[in-house]
């Protein structure tokens, strides 16, 4: 029996796990360093101790930015042998955690595989599950039904859960005062409320938290408290509905962490560019430095099928201001279940957004990469230029496709030889520069 119960009692008792090694090997700091930052609560391993092939990462604002990718099968989408394609093609794009939404069918085949198979972190929403493995309407399932959902999932080895404990039926009268645009775009977080509505009792992952922390504990699931009441447009950014959740969410970070469970929080969803920084700096200050896990954010409503643009926009400002995780957003958000390329350019589009805000908040060594770039550039050296590519294959095969008419290794099509860095080179050098 080991030592400890979860990678945050671990860390209050000076245990250096060997979880908590390996992230501090990859975030370039000490063992003690990062220890005090998971004792306090500001950095989560999640790292469920039924995962046994996961790479462990580190989710805090003083660690390099992860991102999460979404997946998982619907009822008009049920291919899991296409999702399995698309998870490893996340990981292999250096995705850092799997999200299995799947909203149809068996799921737990497939959830085993991905914590059997997957070295990424795996997240799941139990609420979704809990209608679909009972097979009965949702105003049928009792609060004890969601529970064992919710242990079922730690014992296949899940690392975190987003669950909606931030709503209860005073929320119910608020989303009816207030006349939000979208009223609540969380799908796990519009169930609860429907739950609520119908069988007039208390949100259950409320009402029954203690019980869910004993679990967590047992297994080392860390809880993403999920942000049912994000706002799902601008016109909806910042109103009394997020931020009064958001404060109950404060509240139960203090009760998790009493727990020595783990704690991300999950925030929006639709903001306005210039509300991104104070959203992520509120969250901060009420939820005691926790990471915040957030939605994009995307920063215009007017791109369906660019989705990927606005949240990583949104995204960049959120990180570089203190959001630790990013969920992708592909092209296909609001429109539908993303194929193998949405995933693709969700994953890009976020990666660069991350490593963009690494860069601007300091990480150590984030931005060595780029001045290798500069440096493969300033040689005109293509194929070190693509080893330092996000995607080293769509970039190739753009040069390839559109190559100089002559055989110039040192220009591209765009420029020839008006190329400035053929011309500053050959300049620098004292060498005759032919243009024509």
């Amino acid at each position: 029996m080991r030592e400890y119960t979860t990678q945050m009692d671990a860390a209050r008792k000076g245990i250096v796990t060997s979880e908590i090694q390996t992230v501090a090997e990859k975030e370039h700091m000490t063992s003690e360093a990062l220890m005090k930052l998971v004792a306090e609560g500001k950095v989560a391993i999640c790292a469920n101790r039924n995962h046994t092939c996961l790479n462990p990462e580190g989710v805090g604002s003083m660690l390099r930015t992860k991102i999460n990718v979404n997946l998982g099968v619907s009822r008009d989408c049920k291919d899991y042998n296409i999702e399995m394609q698309k998870v490893m093609s996340a990981v292999d794009m250096g995705a850092e955690a799997i999200m299995d939404l799947s909203s149809h069918g068996d799921t737990r085949p497939f959830r085993r595989k991905l914590t059997s198979e997957c070295p990424a972190m795996i997240g799941t929403v139990p609420v979704y599950d809990s209608v679909i493995h009972y097979q009965r309407d949702l105003a049928t399932l009792t609060a004890r039904d969601f529970i064992d959902v919710i242990r079922m999932h730690a014992e296949d080895g899940v690392d975190f859960v987003t669950l909606h404990c931030g709503i209860t039926r005073k929320t119910i009268e608020q989303i009816k005062k207030h006349k939000r645009k979208m009223n609540i775009v969380s799908r796990g977080g519009s169930l609860v409320f429907a739950w609520m509505s119908m069988t007039g009792e208390e949100n259950p992952f409320y009402e029954y938290y203690d019980e869910i922390l004993d679990i967590c504990e047992e297994y080392d699931v860390t809880i993403s408290l999920g942000d049912a009441c994000r706002p799902g447009c601008l016109a909806d950014a910042s109103d009394v509905c997020q931020i009064e959740e958001l404060v109950r969410l404060g509240e139960l970070t203090k009760r998790a962490w009493a727990h020595n469970v783990q704690v991300m929080v999950e925030g929006p969803g639709h903001v306005p560019l210039d509300q991104v920084a104070a959203n992520m700096k509120i969250q901060q200050s009420i939820c005691m430095g926790a990471p915040f896990y957030v939605l994009g954010p995307i920063v215009t409503d007017i791109a369906p099928g660019y989705d990927h643009i606005t949240s990583a926009i949104g995204g960049a400002v959120a990180a570089m201001n203190g959001a630790a995780f990013l969920c992708y957003v592909t092209p296909a958000e609001h429109l539908a279940l993303p194929n193998v390329d949405d995933v693709k350019q969700g994953i890009i589009a976020s990666k660069i957004a991350a490593h963009a805000a690494d860069i601007a908040k300091g990480v150590p060594g984030a931005r060595d990469i780029d001045d290798r770039m500069a440096e493969a550039r300033q040689k005109l050296d293509w194929e070190a230029q693509y080893a330092c590519a996000l995607d080293s294959e769509t970039a190739r095969a753009i040069r390839n496709s559109r190559s100089p008419e002559e055989d110039h290794s040192d220009t591209c099509s765009m420029c020839g030889k008006f190329c400035a860095v053929r011309s500053m080179n050959k300049a620098l050098a004292g060498e005759y520069i032919d243009i024509l």
